[in-house]
């Protein structure tokens, strides 16, 4: 194809056996030159790697994990850092048949129990801060037949970087066929316990050719930057499966803790071309001195996990000359909606659909609904199931159902479309707020706050109240140097009636010094909702 305007009409077709180291990444590495990682860290190492030199390292995985009795069908949980080695046991596990669980270095010693008792894992793979907590709980866990740290020696552990250079990395590639179960995926839990998503080897891989061609943009010398923690679906979307189905480099910044002036440098040294990064990413970033910075091999800039606020894309967009393109998807699912580089962008908007995916907003009874009319998000999985969606939560048919109604997928968000077919998030269907007979989404409320000079970070949700029902509620996270008080309560609520409709302004105000998220990044409204 090309331009990116074609691939506006993509299909997507799945066939019968694929295998994406095999299919993919070997064919990539045909050319024993061809850049697949540039992988640096806070002390300035840097190391970069081939797509010849990750597969052969791969087929060594391979060799090592089935000498641990590892065999194809089994779920192995892989929590680490952003280390080569996590690229290299991904492909591994693709290449053998094996499933992989990812999960984030910040999970607890009952989070990992939890974690392999659901998933019956057979082995997990860990670094140095994370073995230990699985040494907290192991007791509790019969099921593994292996546990491997990567980095020191760990006692009761095997050591990845002691025994891999003995194996060999001749292997043969399992032929996985597309009902073959690939990755299982913890959801965030923004509203309750983690969600076991199931993805099988096919249609993800091949789905996220939506991510790589139409929402990236991306061409095979670019060199694609997507700040993500490795724990989650979004590192697949945007360090895995997007870049690499189009043939461009990963760039990979390992460091301890986020800091948006080490980003910012980051970005002003290195030739990236591409970043992606989580919308709290962006807010953080907007809040330095833009202007001192220089982004010469910049030039698309994306965003997903979670809304994107309108006055973070114009303050970027000041300051850079690009925009920020949101887009949006699901642990669920490859990109379903996005503003795409062949349409015009609307600030605050999803977009529209995806090719290979009819979203309609639907009401109750599965009907699609007029435009500026509110209701599910919903995808057409009848007559034909779209390349890039689920195949089903993880031994739970029962919940499995409940996501369906009629020919739709609903996906438990509410928005509108408008008469263009842009459509525009309204919240999570747990999150939306009744008062009065009004229906109020959170995501508009928090914008209209965050265009206020002093907020710098906000979350609302449903504070009951007797005579409405209930009322909106802000907690306001105040930028440095900022102090609070009933004066700028009465500022905060009469400047977002002024840009939103004078009924959605919060009625309360709390001032705090943090908000809760998940550990991917995401506010947990639902414990805000709690303390209510």
């Amino acid at each position: 194809m090309s331009s990116t305007e074609s691939y506006g009409n993509l299909q997507l077709e799945a066939p019968e056996f694929f295998n994406y180291a095999r299919d993919v990444l070997d064919k990539l590495a045909e050319n024993s030159d061809k850049l697949a990682l540039w992988w640096v860290d806070d002390t300035g190492n840097e190391i970069k790697k081939t797509f010849a030199q990750l597969c052969r390292d791969s087929r060594r995985v391979c060799n090592m994990l089935a000498e641990q009795g590892v065999q194809r069908g089994e779920t192995i949980i892989v929590i680490l850092p952003r280390l080569i080695e996590w690229w290299i046991i991904n492909i591994a596990c693709l290449r053998m048949g094996v499933v992989i669980s990812p999960g984030t270095t910040q999970l607890t010693s009952q989070d990992i129990l939890y974690r392999l008792r659901k998933s019956n894992a057979v082995c997990i793979i860990a670094d140095n801060s994370v073995a230990p907590k699985v040494d907290n709980i192991i007791n509790n866990y019969s099921n593994l037949k292996s546990k491997i740290v990567v980095g020191k020696p760990h006692d009761g552990w095997l050591n990845y970087n002691k025994i891999i250079g003995s194996f060999s990395d001749r292997y043969e590639t399992a032929n996985t066929k597309a009902c073959e179960n690939a990755i299982l995926y913890f959801t965030s839990g923004t509203t309750g316990h983690p969600k076991l998503v199931v993805h099988t080897h096919t249609s993800y891989a091949i789905g996220h050719r939506i991510t790589g061609a139409v929402w990236l943009g991306l061409h095979s010398d670019d060199l694609h930057w997507n700040v993500s923690d490795t724990g989650w679906a979004k590192a697949a979307w945007s360090s895995f499966y997007g870049p690499w189905n189009m043939g461009s480099a990963v760039f990979v910044h390992h460091s301890p803790a986020f800091n948006s002036k080490k980003m910012l440098d980051v970005l002003s040294k290195y030739p990236v071309t591409t970043l992606c990064a989580a919308p709290t990413v962006y807010r953080m970033l907007v809040l330095e001195d833009l202007k001192a910075y220089k982004f010469p091999f910049l030039r698309d800039c994306v965003a997903a996990g979670e809304p994107l606020n309108p006055e973070i894309i114009e303050n970027w967009h000041k300051a850079t000359g690009i925009i920020i393109r949101d887009g949006y998807g699901q642990t669920e699912s490859v990109l379903l909606a996005g503003n795409f580089p062949y349409i015009n962008p609307r600030f605050g908007s999803m977009g529209k659909s995806a090719p290979g995916f009819e979203i309609q907003i639907i009401d109750n009874q599965g009907n699609a609904l007029p435009p500026n009319k509110e209701g599910d998000i919903a995808i057409r999985v009848k007559p034909k199931r779209p390349v890039g969606l689920f195949k089903e939560y993880w031994n739970d048919p029962d919940f499995t159902a409940t996501v369906y109604r009629g020919d739709w997928y609903i996906t438990g968000d509410r928005a509108y479309r408008d008469k263009d077919d842009y459509f525009w998030f309204v919240g999570r269907a747990d999150d939306v707020i009744l008062s009065a007979g009004y229906r109020i989404g959170p995501f508009e409320v928090e914008s209209a706050l965050l265009e206020h000079n002093t907020v710098a970070e906000s979350a609302v949700v449903a504070s009951p109240e007797k005579l409405r029902g209930e009322v909106v509620k802000a907690f306001v996270v105040l930028k440095a140097g900022i102090e609070p008080d009933e004066r700028l309560v009465k500022e905060l609520q009469d400047h977002v009636k002024k840009v939103t409709a004078p009924y959605k302004y919060p009625r309360k105000i709390e001032f705090v010094k943090s908000l809760p998220k998940t550990i991917s990044g995401k506010i947990r409204r639902v414990e805000l909702r709690q303390k209510e």
